[in-house]
């Protein structure tokens, strides 16, 4: 994650109040998510990490909605997200609408889902 990326989801997680981190099992994922806390300095509700392959991702997408956040910070590998993603959608109350996505899952695209490029631009479908 560039420093510019990082400012700009600083800047897209803006004035809120908590905020839930998922993260995928790499290290660079990982290390990226504790990056964003740190950068952001509020309150975090929870950071839940999950595989890139899972029978279900049941367990991660609850414990990844429950909180209801006012936003969701991902940081994963596409096929990870993808996955999560599924199982968000079917099974929780999870919003795309509340949900930022590092430059990593740039491609991957939901209605109503904010992120960050590398350079620092952000976009929103």
């Amino acid at each position: 994650m560039t420093a510019a990326e990082l400012e700009a989801l600083v800047r897209l997680i803006g004035p809120a109040r908590h905020i839930v981190i998922g993260t995928a099992t790499d290290q660079v994922s990982r290390a990226d998510g504790a990056r964003i806390a740190s950068a952001w300095g509020g309150l975090v509700l929870a950071t839940v990490t999950w595989p890139e392959t899972a029978a279900s991702w049941l367990r991660q997408a609850r414990r990844f909605a429950e909180p209801e956040p006012d936003i969701w910070v991902v940081s994963a590998t596409p096929a990870g997200w993808a996955g999560m993603a599924r199982r968000l959608t079917m099974s929780t109350s999870w919003s795309p609408h509340r949900t930022i996505l590092t430059a990593a899952l740039a491609d991957f695209r939901l209605p109503g889902v904010r992120g960050a490029q590398a350079d620092g631009s952000t976009w929103e479908d």
